[in-house]
């Protein structure tokens, strides 16, 4: 029997899978530029804040200019996730977060240095043949040298991962070519053995009684 495909997040053949997930493990997902008119089209749909939307106000304010709106900056984290990790992962659905933080404004043009830190792993109690990863994101705000100059996101959540396939072997999980073979029948099943037999110690004499059946196991 083959072993079904396992998939990543976006589909693709998996290449990691629960057990390479191991606590302490860190993963870069790379650095994305924050780009402005994205950045306010998304506010104006989803969070039409004036210091998201409104360049006049928030110029004026102590702001000093537009901000992210922080859904807009965790969208971007989600995206780095996708693309450098579970596009390799056998993932599967979240089980949700325990915190999301925004602790810097964002603006347009920031480079953002995104990473996950596997916090923690066990097997699944609610669902089988997955694994429980407990994991930290973060955002920094790189400087012109490329240096870390502020942490501007933080979130910690859990998802779940299929546990590595193990290879079936053919030749437990492969059904028999035909029946059960006459020998392992009892003989009960065995042509002309559906019949009774009397005692053989021969015909009944005055006094025995009757005869007694046997039967066979």
């Amino acid at each position: 029997m083959t072993t079904p495909v396992a998939r990543s997040g976006t589909g693709q053949p998996a290449e990691l899978f629960f057990e390479d997930l191991v606590p302490g493990l860190t993963v870069d997902l790379g650095v994305v530029t924050v780009d402005g008119d994205e950045m306010v089209a998304f506010a104006r749909r989803f969070d039409p804040q004036w210091y998201h939307v409104d360049p006049d106000l928030a110029g004026a304010s102590r702001h000093g200019g537009l901000i992210a709106s922080g859904f807009y900056t965790v969208s971007l984290f989600m995206r780095a996730y996708v693309d450098h990790l579970l596009s390799r992962a056998a993932a599967d659905a979240s089980p949700g977060l325990e915190e999301l933080r925004w602790l810097a404004p964002v603006r347009a043009g920031d480079r953002l240095a995104v990473r996950v830190d596997v916090m923690g792993a066990r097997p699944s109690t609610a669902r089988p043949g997955l694994g429980t990863v407990s994991l930290t994101g973060t955002m920094l705000r790189l400087g012109p040298d490329d240096r870390p100059e502020q942490e501007v996101l933080r979130t910690r959540f859990r998802g779940w991962f299929a546990l590595h396939p193990i290879e079936a072997d053919p030749a437990e999980t492969d059904p028999p070519a035909s029946g059960p073979a006459e020998a392992d029948l009892p003989e009960s099943g065995r042509p002309g053995t559906d019949r009774v037999e009397t005692s053989p110690s021969g015909p009944e004499r005055p006094g025995d009684g009757p005869s007694r059946a046997e039967t066979h196991d």
